[in-house]
């Protein structure tokens, strides 16, 4: 499942593209919704990327967004506190 509610929030199930040109939902992938995003996979910056960009899209502070899974893989589980899985629908189009 791409979004599924947890307690206290939702967990989003990526499938990111790391070096892309821009930073953009790019549909899916499998079962996971597709990001691409413009960072390069070095230094954790990739990750550091779709952190800031999930909490910048759902309009939620950083500190509320999580890297459960994934650090060093393109399949990546991201929890997002204070959020419901019909809002984070609408805000990624997803």
């Amino acid at each position: 499942m791409t979004i599924e509610a947890v307690p206290g929030g939702v967990r989003i199930h990526l499938h990111v593209q790391p070096g892309a040109s821009t930073t953009e939902v790019a549909g899916l992938h499998g079962d996971r919704i597709k990001l691409r995003i413009q960072a390069p996979p070095l230094d954790g910056r990739a990750n550091a990327a779709v952190l800031a960009w999930v909490a910048e899209r759902l309009g939620v502070p950083r500190r509320t967004v999580t890297l459960v899974r994934g650090e060093k893989s393109r399949e990546k589980v991201v929890d997002v506190e204070g959020v419901t899985v019909e809002m984070v629908r609408e805000r990624l189009k997803a």
